[in-house]
């Protein structure tokens, strides 16, 4: 059964639109045509999930599947969670807004390690039980002859954190879906059709599943004394692969959501995996072998995806993006070929080492877009530690090329606490950005800006520094070493990441299964990641508290105290025993609770790298230099992909706006059903993506930041509706007024119908100048006893029979202003007794002068001493002067049959 979304919408949940749904691009499978129904289900917030681009690929790839939908889900904000709870309504999918609870199967993607809380979160919100075991006993399948019995998808996680150390959440999961998923989801998908053909139960269901590489299920595992985990039976494999696919841009051209979202631009993925050896960072080891994409290929998407989605801009997207040949070439082809659509291309964090004039080039369209350098450390014995590849000329060449090419601000990231770390390399961080700012410089040219974002090391599984932490206490204090030289210098804005959220981090990222009692106490104390953000010292008293509980404080105290001090072991094997040096190996040797997760990266090796980072040795990267000898490359994994660059194409001229206006065309358009819950500002948005989708030639007004000529008159209330939008178009070129009709529909919602389409002298006054009224409809309800015609029909006389009633208004400058709401006010009528309608008409000036819907509430309240209810508002139409203001003949049918009542 569906949920009626719009019954649970009401006024004080903040960006309804977020719960809706029903996007461009969204697939909208029939619930009957399809045997397995997924839903992936984001634990974060509606702009962030949609931003994702995994998300994207893997719902785009599942829906392609015969036989098989996929919807997804996001987690609610706090206040629709609470009127979920209130109204005891399950959470939902956005497609088909059926209960989670009805799929077969819930993906979680789990890229963080204090995220787990948000999925316990939405697994509450469900009415689903938040662990393996409360599910163990019941089946996946809907039984169609008896909908009342007990069912309970099967629920998995996938992701970065998931496939490195997956045990801290195995509590809560059927199974793991370990690294890429775009070919190892269809797979589990087909057993999951023979599983419901054959009505298999849970666990022979997941015994299947179990034999597919990259299936890890922690049921038929065991956790040893040590931490280590093993099979309990034999017909499991003792490891679990990391699943590796190539990128397919063809499925990354995403649905275009009718809010404002975190990255709000197409992405495509030109390159997966990263071979530059960088040691404390995971993605670089868990993404291996690296993969580029053909030139062509992500040049043919990129067009394709700006013109069905109607982007303004969009992002390559790779972990390390300059590492891409090609792409100063493809960025050039893009531009060139979009160049009459006024997009800007924005791209990540970048290698500085690279950066160059032909970067610089493709970055931004006519409009320049931020710039993010991540030096990661201040001095070059620090960067040849974590095997950076990174010097300082280069680093300053970089910086020097983004200056010359126009840049007044960047931003630069940095890590401290690293292996190995002196004082010395901690200020020479600050002294690195001051040498850059003087470096940088000219007499024409304000001085160079650098925002900075200062983090602390956090040990990650499978990368050579797993065996390293640092005390919270040392955090601190390197903190201040810092804050104390940046205050000293101008232009540098710095911010440091908060060493508690580092260390539970890092307590939980390294943690066995043990954990699991922790992460789901925290969840019950009310830890989230949003939490984290909006009271920090409530989320992490949330989380200790769940530690103390758990009786594990002594293993987080190891943790703030910095337990493995390699660096120090490292220096003292070279004293007078070998005392240092044998705990140095077993250290190295102890089991960890990740060691049955076949990461392809081989232990020994990271042991091998590990010591060579304590000799402040490098590595080069296999990608463009000879093999490392990490273990990746093989039959398991694949081998690097380095495809060669092709000519950079010659560049056709930045987009000149055509600020010709030769046509003007006024249309009367509606918003309707769920569109009352898309703001003024989307709305724009959204039309001005129609505009692009549909070829239509707009003009462009003029300046630094050109943008499209949509103009719409007023703004209305969210959640209102109407019936009587205008907007006006500025075209370059005429086109006859039903193609522009017709093209414009194709690519607007069937809740914004367009009415009418009149054009207007290009010249003449703008649509707010033109607009002098409005005719509103409004459901109202009164707390009384009473609700009879005769009684409104009074009030309403009353109110139409003052000359003033006052209303208090509060100017932007905070100062008090009587206003006359009556002289405002021109017509009002009752025209429906069916949850009482009122019709009025009032003023709508550009000098700020409108009657607003609260006003009438608020006359009638005054007049009357009664207490109203504003239910709903839809506008009817806006008013120029030539236009009438009477109601249909309906409506004054009705108000006629009245008019004799006092």
């Amino acid at each position: 059964m569906a949920v009626a979304v719009e019954q649970l919408i009401t006024p004080e949940i903040n960006q309804p639109a977020r719960y809706l749904g029903q996007e461009l691009g969204a697939k909208r499978k029939p619930w009957e045509s399809a045997l397995v129904r997924w839903s992936l289900t984001y634990p974060e917030v509606y702009e962030v999930g949609v931003s994702n681009l995994g998300h994207v690929i893997l719902y785009n790839i599942l829906n392609t599947q015969p036989r098989q939908l996929c919807d997804r889900a996001y987690l609610p904000a706090p206040d629709f969670a609470q009127k979920l709870r209130d109204t005891q309504t399950p959470l939902f999918a956005v497609e088909s807004r059926r209960f989670l609870i009805d799929f077969d199967i819930l993906g979680f993607s789990l890229s963080y390690e204090l995220g787990a809380t948000n999925i316990l979160e939405m697994l509450d919100l469900a009415a689903i039980p938040l662990t393996w075991k409360d599910r163990q006993n019941y089946s996946v399948w809907v039984n169609e002859k008896d909908s009342t019995q007990l069912h309970y998808p099967l629920i998995f996680a996938g992701g970065q954190t998931a496939t490195s150390n997956p045990e801290p959440y195995a509590d809560f999961f059927d199974f793991i879906a370990l690294g890429d998923g775009e070919e190892l989801l269809p797979e589990i998908g087909l057993i999951l059709e023979e599983g419901k053909k054959n009505n298999l139960n849970r666990e022979a269901l997941l015994l299947d599943l179990a034999q597919i590489p990259g299936v890890y299920v922690p049921q038929f595992y065991q956790m040893a004394e040590d931490g280590s985990v093993h099979p309990q039976r034999p017909d499991i494999p003792a490891k679990i692969l990391r699943r590796v696919a190539a990128p397919m841009p063809a499925y990354s051209i995403k649905f275009v959501p009718y809010v404002q979202t975190v990255h709000d631009r197409l992405v495509i993925e030109v390159r997966r995996g990263c071979t530059r050896g960088c040691r404390f960072c995971q993605p670089g080891m868990l993404t291996r072998p690296a993969r580029d994409v053909e030139p062509e290929e992500v040049i043919h998407t990129v067009e394709k995806g700006m013109k069905e989605t109607g982007y303004n801009e969009f992002s390559l997207l790779s972990l390390s993006c300059s590492d891409y040949l090609s792409l100063p070439s493809v960025g050039m082809e893009i531009k060139n070929r979009l160049k009459d659509y006024n997009v800007s291309l924005a791209l990540p964090s970048q290698r500085v080492d690279r950066f160059d004039e032909n970067i610089a080039n493709i970055i931004g369209g006519t409009r320049q877009s931020g710039l993010t350098f991540a030096p990661e450390a201040g001095t070059q014995r620090m960067r040849d530690i974590i095997n950076k590849g990174l010097t300082n000329e280069e680093l300053l060449k970089g910086v020097k090329t983004a200056f010359e090419q126009g840049w007044d601000k960047i931003k630069l990231y940095f890590m401290i606490g690293l292996p190995g770390e002196t004082d010395a390399d901690v200020l020479g961080i600050a002294e690195t950005v001051a040498w850059l700012q003087r470096e940088c410089s000219a007499q024409d040219r304000r001085k160079l800006n650098f925002n900075l974002t200062i983090s602390n090391f956090t040990p990650k599984p499978h990368t050579p520094f797993q065996w390293h932490s640092v005390s919270t206490s040392e955090f601190q204090r390197k903190q201040k070493l810092l804050r104390q030289e940046f205050h000293r210098m101008r232009g540098v804005k710095a911010n440091f990441t908060d060493v508690r959220i580092s260390a539970m981090e890092d307590f939980v990222g390294r943690g066995d299964r043990r954990l699991g009692a922790v992460v789901r106490r925290a969840w019950e104390l009310g830890a989230g990641m949003d939490s984290w953000w909006e009271s920090l010292d409530r989320a992490f008293g949330a989380w200790t508290q769940a530690i103390e509980e758990a009786g594990l404080s002594w293993k987080y105290r190891q943790v703030e105290s910095g337990e493995w001090n390699l660096i120090k072991i490292g220096n003292r094997e070279q004293g007078t025993g070998n005392r240092e040096q044998q705990d140095y190996e077993l250290l190295l040797d102890q089991p960890l609770p990740w060691d049955h997760i076949n990461s392809g990266i081989d232990k020994n090796w990271l042991k091998a790298d590990l010591k060579r980072a304590l000799e402040a040795a490098t590595v080069p990267d296999c990608s463009f230099e000879s093999c490392s000898h990490c273990g990746v490359c093989g039959t398991d994994f694949g081998h690097n992909i380095v495809i060669k660059s092709p000519p950079i194409p010659k560049f056709s001229g930045e987009f000149i706006p055509n600020v010709q206006k030769v046509q003007r065309l006024r249309v009367w358009f509606g918003k309707l059903g769920d569109m009352a819950l898309v703001g003024h500002l989307d709305l724009l948005k959204l039309l001005d993506r129609a505009i692009r989708r549909a070829s239509i030639p707009l003009a462009f007004t003029a300046g630094y930041r050109p943008s499209p000529r949509i103009s719409i008159a007023y703004a209305l209330p969210l959640g209102a509706t109407s019936s009587g939008e205008i907007a006006d178009f500025e075209l370059t070129e005429s086109m006859d007024l039903e193609e522009f009709k017709q093209k414009l529909a194709t690519g607007l919602p069937e809740t914004i119908p367009l009415y009418q389409i009149q054009e207007v002298p290009v010249e003449s006054s703008s649509l707010t100048d033109a607009v002098t009224q409005a005719e509103y409809h409004l459901t109202v309800s009164w707390r009384g006893e009473e609700n009879t015609i005769p009684e409104w029909l009074k009030w309403v006389n009353a109110v139409k029979a003052r000359s003033e009633i006052l209303w208090e208004k509060t100017t932007k400058s905070g100062n008090k202003k009587l206003i006359n709401l009556r002289e405002q006010l021109f017509e009002l009528d009752v025209i429906s007794l069916e949850g009482t309608v009122l019709r009025y008409v009032g003023s709508c000036l550009n000098d700020g002068t409108q009657l607003r819907p609260e006003h009438i509430i608020e006359m009638l309240e005054q007049v009357t001493q009664q207490e109203f209810q504003l239910l709903h508002i839809h506008r009817q139409k806006l008013l120029t002067p030539s236009e009438p203001t009477s109601p249909s003949e309906d409506n004054l049918h009705f108000i006629q049959c009245y008019n004799t009542i006092p």
